[in-house]
């Protein structure tokens, strides 16, 4: 089952990055700031960019091996270098994240995408960073 989570997970990583091609995929993490050396986790995520401008994605995470897997599904609109995120918590719409970010291609195909979000549930605002592949 496990096994099958991974998989799951691994796939909804390519999903979550950002689209500027019709057609790519994108693989990397969700956010790998605001945590601690002795908390630091890998959170998967994967992305499809339906149109020049629109990418949908979903990542999962699990915050220790006690606790339950969450996946998580997300949108990214790009104009003009930069894009509007949108991200729910599984299905739910109760805790909306939304933010602006830019995606800065560093080599070939490697990116880092950092973003201002807010969390409507905790009314919270956070600077996060995600980095991956673009195929």
């Amino acid at each position: 089952m496990r096994k099958l989570i991974l998989t799951m997970v691994l796939a909804c990583g390519m999903i979550a990055a950002s689209a500027q091609s019709n057609g790519d995929w994108y693989v990397g993490t969700g956010d790998i700031s605001n945590v601690s050396w002795t908390e630091w986790a890998v959170s998967p995520t994967v992305g499809y960019a339906i149109s020049d401008k629109l990418m949908v994605g979903c990542s999962v995470s699990q915050a220790d091996s006690t606790a339950d897997m969450n996946i998580d599904f997300h949108a990214r609109y790009f104009m003009k270098g930069y894009f509007a995120y949108v991200a729910t918590e599984g299905l739910s719409t109760d805790n909306l994240a939304l933010g602006l970010g830019k995606m800065f291609t560093i080599r070939n195909n490697v990116f880092v995408d950092p973003k201002v979000v807010y969390n409507t549930g905790t009314k919270t605002t956070n600077l996060t960073l995600g980095f991956g592949l673009k195929f």
